[in-house]
């Protein structure tokens, strides 16, 4: 039913926002990894809700409960299962508006697919789903970097509204990202966007963005030609993500304003190894890694729950106005930022099973 994300490193998520717990299965994860349970709460943390005065102020501790799969600090080879029990869960503040569909939620469209839907915070649509997917993530750049220590998945916010950055793919940092509660590495850009997210939320409104990742010292050949090309797979992955609404690879929509002559990038020979001169095509030729960074981009709409009165229908067709209630975020992109390196990190470790498995 669509839960399940990859082929060799299968993840496998659960849950719904106000239910009892989310949680998710890994089928394919390597035995023998030393496990670091920290890293995986490090980067539930970075999703969590209530870390800021910027998102949501929901309580959630995520504290990953491992149920299988791992035994004295390694796993084992078979299904690794986490759970994570909700803890501040408040269904009241949705009783109004449940015989209504929501403006750009998935209410209507969930009770068009299956009959009914879950109507308490969104359910399995909310994007309280994506802890599953961090911590799944968390494990995927571990298995990653046992293998290839020196490969990296950075991301950060780019942008947010009208307020862009300029950063270097080549050299951002974790910490840099980290360091404002935006996540906006370049301190200029970062001030203006927190102003930006706190005038949407002074005007009961919401604003989108953008978030850029990068995955440095992947190895040339990971990708699959044709129908599982590796860009089409970290497409794939970033549109999955709640409020998603656009992906970009190396040039992306830029690359249409140049020449072939200028886009084309040109190969040179660096201490022995091929190399680009330039990296318009994103570390992406023929859907197969060359070596280069991986560079995406991330489109994110404005949160669709605001506070300002909206128009919509109820069950039986009827006009209805309402003023949503409860606690959202006024801007996904700081909580997006781990979401999407989580997501990067789980389609380069598939795609690493898979050519392992091919060179066999």
């Amino acid at each position: 039913m669509g839960d399940t994300f990859g082929k060799l490193f299968r993840v496998t998520t659960f849950g719904e926002s106000h239910g009892a717990a989310l949680g998710v299965t890994i089928d394919g994860c390597p035995p023998g990894l030393a496990l670091d349970e920290a890293a995986i709460q490090s980067e539930l943390d970075r999703r969590r809700p209530g870390q800021s005065k910027l998102t949501t102020q929901r309580k959630e501790p995520d504290r990953a409960e491992i149920l299988s799969g791992a035994f004295e600090g390694q796993t084992l080879g078979t299904a690794l299962t986490m759970l994570f029990r909700n803890k501040d869960v408040d269904s009241s503040k949705y009783l109004n508006m449940k015989d209504l569909y929501r403006p750009s939620h998935a209410d209507y469209t969930y009770e068009a697919r299956y009959g009914l839907r879950d109507w308490r915070g969104g359910g399995r649509a909310s994007a309280r789903e994506t802890v599953a997917r961090v911590a799944a993530g968390a494990i995927a750049r571990q298995v990653l970097q046992a293998h290839f220590p020196g490969l990296e998945v950075v991301a950060w916010v780019s942008q947010v509204g009208a307020v862009t950055s300029d950063v270097d793919a080549d050299t951002v940092t974790a910490a840099a990202v980290d360091a404002h509660i935006t996540r906006c590495p370049e301190p200029e850009a970062a001030a203006a966007m927190e102003a930006r997210i706190h005038a949407a939320r002074k005007a009961k409104d919401t604003v989108g963005g953008v978030v850029s990742c990068v995955a440095r010292n992947v190895p040339a050949g990971w990708g699959e030609p044709v129908f599982d090309k590796l860009e089409a797979d970290l497409a794939k992955a970033m549109m999955s993500i709640p409020a998603a609404k656009g992906v970009e690879v190396g040039s992306g929509f830029g690359g249409i304003l140049m020449a072939g002559s200028e886009h084309n990038d040109a190969f040179v020979t660096v201490d022995g190894e091929t190399r680009t001169e330039t990296n318009y095509s994103g570390g992406i030729q023929g859907g197969i890694s060359n070596g280069m960074p991986i560079l995406l981009r991330t489109a994110f709409k404005p949160v669709a729950t605001h506070f300002q009165t909206q128009r919509t229908v109820n069950r039986q067709g009827e006009a209805a106005t309402f003023a949503a209630r409860g606690r959202h975020d006024p801007c996904v992109l700081p909580r997006a930022v781990p979401i999407v390196e989580a997501m990067v990190c789980l389609t380069l470790c598939d795609h690493m099973l898979r050519t392992a498995a091919l060179l066999r």
